[in-house]
């Protein structure tokens, strides 16, 4: 991997994001509107926006950086940039994380913005530090990104890059405790949300809502979503073809 190519493949994708109001509106937007508007659907109970809020604070930009990512690649390959740009020295190493960079730096920005919200605005009630809810945020919304730049490898237009959510984001909202608490489920199903990333997301986002200090179960969860982000954009590099069949 070279890091002038891949610095100038993340220029190129923010140059192009620059020009796509819609996308910027919906990474940057988009979770702050949900949050606002759960924050009023619990208006007369502001305990329970205190008991998902954190929660919802992760997931929100996961989901929405899973579409805009895997949309925008997808769109690279179908438009032909994506073979002309591996017709250059430029490696499949090189091109994942140049993308993975530039909407990286968009989730730095969307997760100053939400966390900055719920909890300054919007009352969020958390024991924990903030800067560790932040951090939280962002992994997940790398993870959010990594999967988007892998699951668009399998779709050959958008509307099947959208339709991958179903399979790969409902399943991990279902089983991650967000609903019910994950010792709760049925065995098969508690054991298939511990191999699930979001599970570690929500599981995160909880520790630091409930302890003032760091704990092993946060870094833990921290570390299992950091990991996951690398090991996707790995396999997304593996998988990455030049044209959409």
């Amino acid at each position: 991997m070279n890091g002038a190519r891949t610095l100038a493949t993340a220029a190129r994708v923010l140059r192009q994001l620059r020009h796509d109001p819609r996308s910027i509106a919906l990474m940057l937007l988009v979770p702050c509107l949900m949050l606002v508007l759960l924050r009023y659907v619990f208006d007369g109970s502001p305990q329970t926006f205190d008991g998902i809020g954190a929660s919802l604070l992760g997931i929100f930009p996961l989901i929405t950086m899973f579409l805009v990512t895997s949309i925008a690649t997808l769109r690279e390959r179908t438009s032909g940039t994506l073979e002309r740009l591996l017709a250059m020295p430029l490696g499949k190493a090189d091109l994942i994380a140049g993308y993975a960079l530039a909407f990286g730096l968009v989730a730095v920005v969307q997760s100053l913005l939400a966390t900055g919200l719920a909890l300054w605005f919007l009352g969020l009630d958390v024991i924990g530090s903030p800067w560790l809810l932040l951090l939280v945020a962002l992994l997940d919304a790398l993870l959010g990104t990594a999967l988007g730049l892998f699951v668009s490898a399998f779709a050959a237009s958008e509307f099947q890059a959208v339709q991958f959510m179903p399979a790969v984001i409902f399943p991990q909202l279902l089983l991650c405790g967000l609903f019910t608490p994950r010792d709760r489920m049925a065995p098969a199903l508690e054991a298939l949300s511990d191999v699930l990333p979001m599970s570690y997301a929500v599981d995160g986002m909880n520790q630091v809502l409930r302890h003032t200090d760091v704990t092993a179960d946060f870094l833990r969860d921290s570390l299992v979503v950091a990991g996951c982000a690398v090991l996707v954009l790995a396999l997304g590099a593996a998988t990455l073809r030049r044209r959409t069949a």
